[in-house]
Protein backbone atom coordinates (compact mmCIF):
# COMPACT_ATOMS: atom_id res chain seq x y z
CA UNK A 1 0.00 0.00 0.00
CA UNK A 2 1.40 3.36 -0.99
CA UNK A 3 0.56 6.39 1.14
CA UNK A 4 0.66 9.84 -0.44
CA UNK A 5 0.56 12.42 2.34
CA UNK A 6 0.24 15.96 0.96
CA UNK A 7 0.88 17.63 4.30
CA UNK A 8 4.09 19.48 5.06
CA UNK A 9 6.90 18.46 7.35
CA UNK A 10 8.07 19.63 10.75
CA UNK A 11 5.76 22.24 12.21
CA UNK A 12 3.55 21.90 9.11
CA UNK A 13 3.03 18.17 9.38
CA UNK A 14 -0.48 16.90 9.99
CA UNK A 15 0.30 15.97 13.60
CA UNK A 16 2.05 19.26 14.37
CA UNK A 17 -0.84 21.34 13.02
CA UNK A 18 -3.36 19.26 14.98
CA UNK A 19 -1.30 19.64 18.18
CA UNK A 20 -0.98 23.42 17.68
CA UNK A 21 -4.69 23.67 16.99
CA UNK A 22 -5.50 21.81 20.23
CA UNK A 23 -3.17 24.14 22.14
CA UNK A 24 -4.74 27.30 20.66
CA UNK A 25 -8.27 25.94 21.15
CA UNK A 26 -7.57 25.38 24.86
CA UNK A 27 -5.95 28.82 25.21
CA UNK A 28 -8.88 30.53 23.45
CA UNK A 29 -11.42 28.34 25.30
CA UNK A 30 -13.11 27.20 22.12
CA UNK A 31 -16.13 25.21 23.21
CA UNK A 32 -16.74 23.40 19.93
CA UNK A 33 -13.39 22.76 18.22
CA UNK A 34 -13.30 22.41 14.45
CA UNK A 35 -12.75 18.88 13.16
CA UNK A 36 -9.46 19.17 11.28
CA UNK A 37 -9.36 15.58 10.07
CA UNK A 38 -7.99 15.85 6.54
CA UNK A 39 -9.82 14.30 3.63
CA UNK A 40 -8.50 10.91 2.58
CA UNK A 41 -9.01 8.89 -0.57
CA UNK A 42 -8.26 5.18 -0.95
CA UNK A 43 -8.16 3.32 -4.22
CA UNK A 44 -6.65 -0.03 -5.17
CA UNK A 45 -4.77 -0.27 -1.91
CA UNK A 46 -3.25 3.24 -2.13
CA UNK A 47 -4.10 6.06 0.27
CA UNK A 48 -4.00 9.79 -0.42
CA UNK A 49 -4.08 12.14 2.58
CA UNK A 50 -4.94 15.71 1.60
CA UNK A 51 -3.62 18.82 3.37
CA UNK A 52 -5.04 19.51 6.81
CA UNK A 53 -4.73 23.19 5.84
CA UNK A 54 -7.90 22.74 3.74
CA UNK A 55 -9.76 22.08 6.99
CA UNK A 56 -7.98 24.98 8.73
CA UNK A 57 -9.11 27.29 5.90
CA UNK A 58 -12.70 26.11 6.39
CA UNK A 59 -12.29 26.81 10.12
CA UNK A 60 -11.06 30.33 9.38
CA UNK A 61 -14.20 30.86 7.31
CA UNK A 62 -16.28 29.72 10.27
CA UNK A 63 -14.52 32.22 12.57
CA UNK A 64 -12.56 29.64 14.59
CA UNK A 65 -9.89 31.66 16.43
CA UNK A 66 -7.42 28.77 16.61
CA UNK A 67 -7.68 28.24 12.85
CA UNK A 68 -7.17 31.98 12.32
CA UNK A 69 -3.92 31.82 14.33
CA UNK A 70 -2.66 28.87 12.28
CA UNK A 71 -3.70 30.64 9.07
CA UNK A 72 -1.65 33.72 9.97
CA UNK A 73 1.31 31.50 10.84
CA UNK A 74 0.89 29.83 7.45
CA UNK A 75 1.09 33.07 5.46
CA UNK A 76 4.09 34.09 7.59
CA UNK A 77 5.90 30.96 6.37
CA UNK A 78 8.19 31.04 3.29
CA UNK A 79 8.59 27.26 3.12
CA UNK A 80 7.17 25.50 0.05
CA UNK A 81 4.30 23.02 0.43
CA UNK A 82 2.43 20.55 -1.73
CA UNK A 83 -0.44 22.60 -3.18
CA UNK A 84 1.23 25.59 -1.48
CA UNK A 85 0.08 28.27 -3.91
CA UNK A 86 -3.59 27.39 -3.72
CA UNK A 87 -3.45 26.82 0.05
CA UNK A 88 -1.79 30.19 0.67
CA UNK A 89 -4.18 31.99 -1.69
CA UNK A 90 -7.20 30.38 -0.01
CA UNK A 91 -5.79 31.15 3.45
CA UNK A 92 -5.39 34.84 2.56
CA UNK A 93 -8.90 34.96 1.10
CA UNK A 94 -10.38 33.36 4.21
CA UNK A 95 -8.48 35.74 6.50
CA UNK A 96 -9.75 38.67 4.44
CA UNK A 97 -13.34 37.57 5.10
CA UNK A 98 -13.08 37.08 8.86
CA UNK A 99 -12.76 39.32 11.90
CA UNK A 100 -9.21 39.82 13.12
CA UNK A 101 -7.84 41.25 16.34
CA UNK A 102 -5.57 44.33 16.21
CA UNK A 103 -2.61 42.09 17.09
CA UNK A 104 -3.42 39.75 14.19
CA UNK A 105 -3.82 42.70 11.83
CA UNK A 106 -0.39 43.96 12.90
CA UNK A 107 1.18 40.57 12.18
CA UNK A 108 -0.34 40.63 8.70
CA UNK A 109 0.85 44.20 8.12
CA UNK A 110 4.37 43.28 9.19
CA UNK A 111 4.48 40.15 7.03
CA UNK A 112 3.13 41.64 3.81
CA UNK A 113 5.00 44.96 4.08
CA UNK A 114 8.26 43.13 4.83
CA UNK A 115 7.71 40.89 1.82
CA UNK A 116 7.31 43.97 -0.38
CA UNK A 117 10.37 45.69 1.12
CA UNK A 118 12.44 42.52 0.62
CA UNK A 119 11.17 42.01 -2.93
CA UNK A 120 9.75 38.62 -1.89
CA UNK A 121 6.74 38.62 -4.21
CA UNK A 122 5.49 35.09 -4.91
CA UNK A 123 2.36 34.48 -6.95
CA UNK A 124 0.17 34.48 -3.84
CA UNK A 125 1.28 38.05 -3.06
CA UNK A 126 -1.74 39.35 -4.99
CA UNK A 127 -4.06 37.89 -2.34
CA UNK A 128 -1.75 39.06 0.44
CA UNK A 129 -1.99 42.58 -1.00
CA UNK A 130 -5.79 42.42 -0.89
CA UNK A 131 -5.58 41.20 2.70
CA UNK A 132 -3.26 44.09 3.57
CA UNK A 133 -5.72 46.52 1.99
CA UNK A 134 -8.41 45.15 4.31
CA UNK A 135 -6.34 45.58 7.49
CA UNK A 136 -4.64 48.78 6.30
CA UNK A 137 -0.97 49.62 6.02
CA UNK A 138 -0.75 51.49 9.31
CA UNK A 139 2.79 52.64 10.17
CA UNK A 140 4.27 50.34 7.53
CA UNK A 141 3.53 52.77 4.70
CA UNK A 142 6.48 54.97 5.71
CA UNK A 143 8.81 51.94 5.89
CA UNK A 144 7.73 50.80 2.43
CA UNK A 145 8.33 54.26 0.94
CA UNK A 146 11.74 54.47 2.61
CA UNK A 147 13.12 50.94 2.16
CA UNK A 148 11.53 49.33 -0.91
CA UNK A 149 13.64 48.78 -4.03
CA UNK A 150 11.80 50.76 -6.67
CA UNK A 151 14.23 49.61 -9.35
CA UNK A 152 12.46 46.25 -9.18
CA UNK A 153 9.43 46.60 -11.51
CA UNK A 154 7.35 44.18 -9.43
CA UNK A 155 8.03 46.08 -6.21
CA UNK A 156 7.17 49.32 -8.01
CA UNK A 157 3.94 47.81 -9.32
CA UNK A 158 2.79 46.81 -5.84
CA UNK A 159 3.96 50.11 -4.35
CA UNK A 160 1.77 51.93 -6.90
CA UNK A 161 -1.13 49.61 -6.04
CA UNK A 162 -0.87 50.45 -2.34
CA UNK A 163 -0.26 54.15 -3.05
CA UNK A 164 -3.46 54.26 -5.11
CA UNK A 165 -5.46 52.64 -2.33
CA UNK A 166 -3.85 54.82 0.37
CA UNK A 167 -5.05 57.89 -1.52
CA UNK A 168 -8.58 56.46 -1.74
CA UNK A 169 -8.76 55.93 2.03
Amino acid sequence: MAVYDYNGEGQWSRDAILARYAQYARKLRIRKPTDLTPKEHAKKGDLWIYPVMDEVIAGIGAGDGACIEIGIEFIEEDQGFPFGLILKVNTAKALRRTSLSPKQENRIRRRVATMLIDGNLPKEFKEYAKLLRKVGLGNWWAAIKEKADFDDPYVLRWYEYFKHHQEEA
